[in-house]
């Protein structure tokens, strides 16, 4: 049974809204929240590649006691920067109602510890992009796809702001990974009380229909409130469009259904649906 909600967060502005949706979810579940933020691995050692044949050797062991003190100081201040972080992280998310917030500064790798720390956890949440993602080209954070294509849990991208869930989506493509979406929506109550939106982006005959009804039945079943519609069109931009004009406050959906190669050849519905929906989206794999 999950005992906690996992929130990986950075110095970027996404932390906020982070906590916030770690938030929504924990006090949905009465689950407490972790928060995990890691050391990153992008200011490496300061020491060059080769000095040989450049610096004399006490110009050589100098230059070297130096750099060995700048990795140091580096290293003390990105401690320091990461306990700041999440200590923020924890006043905000006590401030918003969660009782039992912890909190984790970890070294290494980000999946690596995503796939120790998940084990335990109903959810993971992680921000749309990074600090040291593109803003003005929209490009989604490195880690996200990372953490999306790897997790085994359900995973919760929080947009660039929060505002409270009122109205939830599931795109429905009759997939394997949005059935999971639907079951565990339905023997869950984290979803309990919310009017539910099944939409699927294709043909509207007998198929769709069908498969439609019986997820929604399923839904139904499990004490939902669950509608469902049926438009033409490719479903990046038919789901883009009605998330925005219906004020959908949360997308519900399946995570790259194809192979990376596949991905470099037509893209993926998965990285279009983040890049171009400004709400929070649950991804099931």
């Amino acid at each position: 049974m999950p005992s906690k909600i996992l929130a990986l967060i950075d110095g970027s502005i996404y932390a906020q809204s982070v906590c916030d949706l770690a938030a929504w979810a924990a006090k949905r579940s009465g689950l407490p929240v972790e928060v995990v933020h890691m050391l990153g691995r992008r200011d490496t050692s300061s020491t060059p590649a080769d000095l040989s044949g450049s610096l004399n050797i006490d110009e050589s062991e100098t230059l070297l006691s130096e750099l060995a003190r700048l990795d140091e100081q580096k290293a003390r201040l990105a401690h320091q920067r990461g306990r700041l972080i999440l200590d923020g992280a924890a006043t905000r998310l006590r401030e918003a109602g969660v009782p039992g917030v912890t909190s984790k500064l970890r070294n290494g790798d980000l999946i690596e510890a995503v796939q120790e720390l998940e084990v335990d956890a109903a959810y993971v949440v992680i921000g749309k992009r990074g600090e040291a993602a593109d803003f003005a080209r929209l490009h989604l954070g490195s880690n996200l796809e990372r953490v999306a294509r790897s997790a085994r849990k359900p995973v919760l991208v929080a947009a660039r702001a929060f505002k409270p869930i009122r109205r939830v989506m599931i795109a429905f493509d009759g997939g394997t990974s949005v059935r999971k979406a639907i079951a565990h929506i339905a023997h869950g109550d984290h979803f309990r009380g919310l009017p539910l939106h099944l939409l699927m982006a294709g043909a509207d005959n007998r198929e769709n229909q069908d498969q439609l009804g019986q997820a929604s039945g399923y839904l139904r079943s499990g004490g939902h409130e669950a509608t469902t519609q049926i438009l033409p069109g490719e479903p990046e931009t038919v789901i883009a469009r009605e998330v925005q004009e219906q004020g959908i406050d949360l997308l519900v959906m399946g995570a790259y259904g194809h192979t990376r190669l596949r991905n470099l050849i037509i893209g993926s519905t998965t990285t279009e649906m983040i890049r171009s929906c400004k709400v929070p989206i649950l991804l099931f794999r």
